[in-house]
This record gives C-alpha cells, structure tokens and sequence, in this order.
C-alpha cells in the first residue's frame, strides 16, 4: 500500500476509511506555524475552504455573530477569536479535536499506518486528515455565514466533498462514525453501494461518543484491514456487542449496532 504527503495529490490507498465528526472541544494552541491552506490534503478543496475561511472571519465581526455561528452564548469569547483565524496557530487536526470521542480514540498517539485510514469531516475546512494542522474555530454545521454563495455549510459542502471522499474511499469500505448533524454533509453515492456501513449506538451521548471513538481506535490499529462489510463487524464484535443489518433500501448503507458501550472483554 502507499501513502502521500499532506500537500500531494492522488488518493491514500486504504481498503478502509473511517470517517469522523469534528469536536466543538478544541485545543487552542497558544504557539505554533499559521494556517498552509495549500499544504492541507485533499488540495482540491483549498478554494472552498478560502471562501468558507472569509465568510467565517466576516461573520464573527457581526452582532449577533454568535447565533449565525451555530454557537452556544457561552462561547461569545471564541466566535471572537474566530476573526484571526488565517494568522492563528495551527496544531495537527489528531491533537486539535477534544471532548468524548476523541479522548476515547486517542489519535495523537496512532502510528502513521493506523491514522492513514482516518478522515474528519469539518464545518470549516470540509475533509481533513489527522497530520493536517490547522487552527482552532468555532463553526456550527448549520452556521449561516455572510457572504457565502450557498444557503448553508451543509449544501455548500455536499457537492464539494463527494467526489474527494468517494476516491478516498476507493475500493474500500466505508465505516461511518459521524453524528446526525454531519451525516448530510456527505452521503456516499452509488459507487459506494454494499461498503458503507453507519455505526448506531443506544444510550446517552456520551456513551455513544465514547463508543464511536474506540471503535475509531480498534479499526485504526486492526492489523489486518477489513475488506467489506462483515470484516468490519467481525473486527468491532470482538469487542463489542454487535448486530449487523443489511440496507434498507437501495443506496442504504449497512448498520451496524453497537449494543455494549464499553468492551466486553
């Protein structure tokens, strides 16, 4: 298998891509290099990130900056800090996101090898690989920014990141950890039809945070890449509780159901 710098094109070839949401807890470094949009991966969308980037910084200038930003009240301070987002310090997208899931998943410490199969899905910069620095922000999915030419982040994204996310996914199976609000943002298309599975976890959120973050954990460091579907549940029910379910319907992904939040074994 082959792997590539963030800031190259073609495809990181995985017969597994994990997907997952951001956090709106952050590190906020305090030091670090600004923002490379160009050296960021999947360099096709350093356009719309640019337009995304103004549009927030225009948009946290405004009185009710706040509200449009899809931010609680308590986070007046950070939507503040939004505005020198291009010259903020940048750290690596693995150490940036905090709170359950990604304590859970611990990504700082994955090998190379491991944190290849990973992407995050962002209100902000659309797809982001683990090794990507970028700032910290705050941005809600169903922000409404000034100046922007969609209706919203989710349609703006939408037809942006399918073709990125599709190639790369390649061959491979798709296990999709991310929350409701996220799930719009990209939908796998038909040639994804059969490998795409969406993990469902009852109970509280923050057990199913929890959950979704050390399945991320076990799929990363799998020594043996799933090569469909089943493999995945195989690999998750070792740990875990499972049941497998077959789509509903045509362009359905799989589902698979995450009955136990900590391991059994």
């Amino acid at each position: 298998m082959s792997e590539r710098s963030a800031n190259t094109s073609g495809p990181t070839l995985v017969n597994v891509l994990i997907v997952l949401p951001p956090s709106e807890t952050q590190a906020w470094p305090e030091s670090g290099a600004g923002l490379d949009l160009a050296g960021l991966s999947f360099p096709e969308l350093t356009s719309a990130r640019g337009q995304v980037l103004d549009a927030m910084v225009r948009t946290s200038r405004l009185p009710d900056a706040v509200r449009r930003l899809d931010a609680p009240a308590g986070a007046a301070a950070e939507v503040a800090r939004n505005v020198g987002v291009w010259t903020a310090p940048t750290v690596a997208a693995g150490r940036l996101y905090r709170g359950v899931l990604y304590a859970a998943f611990d990504p700082a410490t994955l090998a190379r090898e491991a944190a290849r199969r990973v992407v995050i899905v962002s209100s902000l910069f659309g797809a982001l690989r683990l090794s990507d620095r970028v700032p910290a922000y705050r941005l809600g999915i169903c922000a409404r920014l000034d100046g922007l030419e969609a209706p919203g982040l989710e349609a703006f994204w939408r037809g942006r990141l399918g073709p990125v996310l599709t190639d790369a996914a390649g061959d491979g199976v798709v296990v999709d950890l991310r929350s409701s609000s996220y799930t719009p943002v990209w939908r796998p298309g038909p040639e994804l039809a059969g490998r795409w599975v969406l993990l469902r976890v009852p109970g509280s959120p923050h057990a199913a945070k929890a959950a979704r973050g050390r399945v991320a954990r076990l799929l990363s460091e799998e020594p043996e890449e799933p090569r469909d579907v089943t493999e995945v549940a195989a690999v998750v029910g070792a740990a875990f509780d499972v049941e497998l379910h077959a789509p509903a319907r045509a362009r359905a992904p799989w589902m698979l159901d995450v009955r136990a939040v900590a391991p059994v074994r």
